[in-house]
């Protein structure tokens, strides 16, 4: 029966799509002057919105899937996605993960969330970064302690176990033979990479201890792969928008900026990728990706399995190293942790880099980087910068581990978070002007606001301080400061209760109004 109305359903999307072609030509024939032509993906999106307002399509039925729509309409995938999306952005269709997409269920007005922000799109075409001194600016303005912090990079103190940490920094200290101080060299300490080695397997992943290197937290590691494959003026894919670190990184050892579009939800644009890296001339190909598949900063987009396994044959294929970021990855609200793009690395291509300041130690500066076939080169250039990760540290987080209890911690965490999130949702489809758009992640602390085309992110930052909160402009989320009426909002601070207040500040101010003054702050 489902089968038969699915073909039913497929044959009236297939003659409402040369109806409409036909009415949309006629319509073009007679306006003087004619309005701007719809793009593809917004035709082929109001064709399936008029099949589903007419009730051919049904709350339930199963929408042409991306393959089918394509051939059957000869547009390619990506377009058929983008209409998805923009479908999906409306609140008409909804997707089921490895199922395809579903016509959604009409929602009440009053339990409305707000619309998933739009796909970027890019020129995809490469560019020098200058974006330090724009984030530095950002960032020492938000220093003070008394603020919410809303634009922090990182979650509260008071969801972590900072006491038994202690407690273990404390006994490790007076375990350690001072000959092991003195002479801690990379790949760092062998216990910890033991058991970072141990949840790897955990996770179905047989990494190697040797391939582990000890580092000062996921940004050194991330920046030692960087410089490993890369020489100045070398282009380097990123996400768009992305996280203004790895644009610093770019911008010190004077590297290209290769933005590429990518989804709130699911991530980069494979078939944007795909194009870029064969339209790069030869005298200057791609020479890595830095991307960070999982939960991604700032947008909170999480890349499915088969998307992750698509990536990393693409980009094996044009012998492009990827440059893993999965600090977010142990952050998921669903049953399972994702699995990262190494789970799939057949060719040692994939440098898998993480650290324990996001889900355990923060100011504790260890990270590591499951480097495949660069780990010599990253060793090296580790002992030629910062010689070693400091091993008090290194032995507290191994004696840690070692007791048990790190994913007890974690199941707390994450519960934390997701009820943060929906505490942050809430607030912001109540008190954020009409036409704003919210990401929806599925784990992490960040939510991605797209405000109204007026909204100026940067000068709404600076008006949120002077009422004690502080924001991540999107400007600084790209080379070319784009994103300029987005922000990126921290919901991982639950202690002072703040966070609701807060997003009814902020909101009163994107519209233009006075807050009051319900945080106390002068």
């Amino acid at each position: 029966m489902r089968q038969g109305l699915h073909r039913h359903a497929t044959a009236l999307y297939a003659l409402a799509e040369k109806q409409y072609r036909f009415s949309f030509k006629l319509k073009i024939q007679i306006s003087l002057p004619p309005a701007l032509p719809m793009k593809r993906y917004e035709r082929h999106a109001d064709t399936i919105a008029q099949l589903i307002h007419s009730g051919a399509l049904r709350p339930g039925d199963r929408v042409p899937s991306v393959r089918e729509a394509s051939r059957t309409q000869g547009i390619s995938p990506s377009t058929v996605f983008e209409a998805y999306y923009l479908l999906e952005a409306q609140g008409l269709i909804h997707a089921r993960p490895r199922s395809g997409y579903y016509v959604s269920a009409r929602v009440p007005a009053a339990e409305a969330r707000s619309a998933e922000p739009l796909p970027s799109r890019t020129a995809a075409t490469s560019t020098g970064v200058a974006i330090s001194d724009l984030v530095f600016e950002v960032l020492g303005l938000a220093r003070d302690r008394n603020l919410v912090p809303l634009g922090s990079a990182f979650p509260g103190l008071e969801l972590f176990p900072l006491d038994r940490l202690a407690r273990c920094l404390a006994s490790g200290m007076r375990k350690l033979d001072p000959w092991t101080i003195v002479q801690s060299l990379p790949p760092g300490d062998e216990r910890l990479r033991q058991q970072i080695a141990l949840r790897y397997g955990l996770h179905g992943m047989a990494v190697d201890v040797e391939e582990i290197i000890i580092t000062n937290g996921a940004m050194e590691a991330l920046n030692l792969c960087l410089e490993a494959v890369t020489q100045p003026g070398d282009v380097v894919v990123v996400e768009s928008p992305t996280f203004y670190a790895a644009l610093q990184a770019l911008e010190r050892l004077n590297l290209q900026a290769l933005e590429i579009a990518t989804h709130p939800r699911d991530g980069i644009d494979l078939a944007a990728l795909a194009e870029a890296l064969e339209r790069q001339p030869p005298h200057q190909p791609v020479k890595a990706c830095w991307l960070m598949p999982s939960f991604q900063n700032p947008l909170g987009s999480l890349m499915p399995a088969d998307k992750k396994r698509e990536l990393v044959a693409l980009l094996a294929h044009h012998g492009v190293p990827l440059i893993e970021d999965d600090v977010y990855g142990e952050l998921h609200f669903g049953p399972q942790r994702p699995p990262p793009t190494k789970a799939f690395d057949g060719a040692g291509l994939v440098m898998h880099c993480s650290s324990f300041s996001k889900s355990l130690a923060p100011g504790y500066r260890v990270g590591w980087v499951a480097a495949g076939r660069f780990a010599t080169a990253v060793q090296r250039l580790k002992l030629m910068t910062t010689l070693s990760a400091a091993t008090p540290s290194q032995q507290a987080l191994s004696e840690y581990l070692a007791q048990g209890g790190y994913d007890r911690h974690l199941r707390a965490l994450r519960r934390s978070l997701e009820q943060q999130q929906a505490i942050a949702l809430a607030a912001v489809a109540r008190h954020f002007p009409p036409g704003t758009r919210v990401s929806q992640p599925e784990g992490g602390y960040f939510l991605w606001v797209e405000l109204p085309p007026q909204v100026n992110a940067l000068d709404l930052h600076c008006r949120a301080l002077q009422h004690g909160i502080s924001l991540a402009p999107g400007q600084i989320f790209s080379a070319d400061q784009r994103f300029a009426n987005c922000v990126r909002i921290n919901y991982g601070h639950p202690a002072r209760g703040l966070l609701e207040p807060a997003l009814q500040t902020v909101g009163a101010l994107a519209a233009n109004k006075t807050p009051a003054n319900i945080l106390n702050y002068s």
